[in-house]
């Protein structure tokens, strides 16, 4: 049995695919940069841009930021930048 949710890898990558192609500002601007990045390039910004937004919240450290770093390490970073590129 695949491991799979919604057609996408796991949960957590579905999970964050679906609110940075539901948050116009957030789809804008990696669309935007999907127009001029390869696939591995546009993977590290959409992460790095994540992560951004994550330390932005300034969560102290305790078992919910552990769990959140968790989730976020399972994200499929490729197969969200190739969803773009596919746009």
């Amino acid at each position: 049995m695949s491991n799979t949710y919604n057609g996408w890898k796991n949960y957590e990558t579905w999970a964050v695919n679906l609110w940075l192609n539901n948050e116009a500002g957030h789809y804008h601007m990696i669309r935007e940069q999907a127009s001029v990045l390869d696939i591995y390039e546009l993977a590290t910004y959409i992460r790095e841009y994540v992560e951004e937004m994550m330390d932005a919240l300034d969560i102290p450290t305790s078992m919910f930021s552990d769990l959140l770093n968790a989730a976020l390490s399972e994200v499929n970073w490729d197969e969200i930048a190739e969803g773009f590129k596919e746009e």
